[in-house]
């Protein structure tokens, strides 16, 4: 029988106890960057990490671990748990939006947000629920003034979940 509190309790907290070079921390973010980046919280974070950042070719990588204890299963649908196909959108579109974050090397406490503005083009080809990693990659595809267009890709094992374009909308916030 594995002891597992115990190994709950040794496991370091990412990023203590080991240092990674420039190279691996600017390709991966745990959660503690995604706070920095991300405005979004419990229960409307829908990434759990970015793994790939490739800023030359203007992609992302990122995943999001679908847990029995979402809160949209109890009502979607009860006895079926399914991951709703707009969170599955959004989810994407918040990976999509820490590649349009670091593409400026800006971050919200800037005064900065970027908005949904429109998903286009959306398939979903397979149910998403508890258990499954889903992994969204995403492309920006176009910069215009103040919009921002992505094309991606959500996939669990490697099968397509879900594809669409989806278009942001940076605005600047007043702070005061």
């Amino acid at each position: 029988m594995r002891d597992w509190p115990r190994q709950l309790a040794l496991t370091p907290h990412p990023g203590e106890g080991r240092t990674i070079s420039n190279a691996v921390a600017n390709k991966v973010m745990g959660i503690d960057g995604l706070f920095e980046y991300l405005p979004h919280r419990f229960p409307f974070l829908l990434v759990d990490r970015i793994t790939e950042l490739d800023l030359e070719a203007k992609t992302v990588t990122g995943y999001k671990n679908v847990t029995y204890n979402e809160p949209f299963f109890t009502g979607h649908f009860p006895n079926l748990p399914i991951m709703p196909g707009v969170l599955i959108t959004e989810a994407m579109a918040q990976v999509g939006g820490i590649l349009a974050f670091k593409s400026l090397d800006e971050k919200p406490e800037d005064g900065v947000v970027y908005y949904l503005a429109g998903v286009d083009k959306a398939r979903f080809k397979r149910p998403v629920g508890p258990g499954d990693q889903l992994v969204m990659k995403m492309e920006l595809v176009l910069r215009k003034r103040s919009l921002v267009k992505f094309r991606g890709e959500a996939s669990v094992d490697g099968e397509l979940a879900c594809s669409a374009e989806i278009l942001c909308s940076r605005q600047e916030l007043q702070i005061t």
